[in-house]
């Protein structure tokens, strides 16, 4: 079955897909995304964020703790977040949290 793409926007609630694993890898010291067949060693800004895609949290939020954080212009914090989110999710790496309706 094959991925479908989301959108990512400031209400998405990105998250790893059931299939994908966020992990240490203590070997080479350095965090990885771990999906079949495939394996991506994400930067320590990428892997910042990717720890707050918890299918609960929206990007507005993650971009707001960021901003607060790094004490950084949110505008420019929340580009790149969006465009860094984008390609993983296009890769395959990334889908959103759906919530059920009745």
């Amino acid at each position: 079955m094959a991925s479908r793409n989301i959108s990512v926007s400031e209400t998405s609630r990105p998250k790893l897909p059931r299939h994908t694993k966020l992990k240490f890898d203590e070997t080479r010291q350095v965090w990885v995304i771990l999906a079949p067949e495939r394996v991506l060693a994400p930067d320590q800004i990428a892997v910042e964020v990717l720890q707050l895609c918890d299918g609960v949290r929206n990007v507005a939020e993650m971009v707001d703790g960021l901003a607060a954080k790094y004490a950084a212009p949110r505008e420019a914090i929340a580009t790149d977040v969006i465009a860094m989110l984008q390609d993983l999710a296009d890769k395959g790496f990334l889908t959103e949290a759906r919530e059920s309706t009745a």
